[in-house]
């Protein structure tokens, strides 16, 4: 049987939402069924407006699926995926993993592979903070965290063992490098596997 990976992300001006798109190619291409799921954005209409490439966003995926606690329950792996706000979590996707109480307390988010992804607009502008904060979510949950690490060379190039991540640089542009696409190659690749293990399939 093939893994179940659900990727559930926020993008506002979507720039993750392209990294979570590679993902999901990523993981297919490696023998998963994939739930790609952006979750719901609850920011209010004066903010998005006030940035043309976040409303565009916004009316671009209007009418894709929303992320739901099933699409997690339903997952073998999860992939999360956030913007960089201020070194942490954005508050879109915080407000959905708050909503995974009821699963969390019947021990429906445990015992699953988990990874994340992020972008921030410079180098240094708290990818790893994010990272690392995300996951003390999967602690909670009693997940597994399966981190990219140094596992293979290209690793030493995008130099992000936490997880895989964009600088989007001034232009905000999102463009994704060769370094990056192989970064996300290798993630999908190894939560696929690991989860594959997991389950008992590898």
């Amino acid at each position: 049987m093939s893994v179940k990976l659900a990727i559930i992300y926020y993008s506002s001006t979507g720039n993750v939402d392209g990294m979570a798109r590679h993902l999901q190619a990523a993981a297919e291409k490696a023998g998963a069924e994939v739930r790609l799921r952006h979750v719901e954005e609850i920011a209010p209409d004066a903010a998005i407006d006030s940035q043309p490439r976040w409303r565009e966003h916004v009316e671009a995926i209007k009418d894709e699926p929303r992320a739901t606690a099933d699409d997690i329950v339903w997952a073998d792996a999860v992939i999360f995926g956030t913007p960089t706000r201020y070194g942490n979590v954005a508050s879109q996707l915080k407000q959905f993993i708050d909503t995974l109480g009821p699963q969390w307390a019947q021990g429906q988010l445990a015992d699953k592979a988990y990874a994340g992804f992020t972008s921030s607009q410079t180098a240094h502008g708290g990818q790893e903070s994010t990272l690392l904060a995300l996951y003390n979510v999967v602690y909670h949950f009693g997940g597994i965290i399966v981190p990219p690490g140094y596992t293979e060379q290209l690793k030493f190039a995008d130099g992000n063992p936490y997880g895989a991540s964009l600088v989007s640089g001034g232009d905000n542009s999102g463009e994704l490098s060769q370094v990056d696409l192989d970064s996300l190659d290798h993630l999908a690749r190894r939560v696929v596997t690991v989860a594959g293990r997991l389950t008992g399939g590898n």
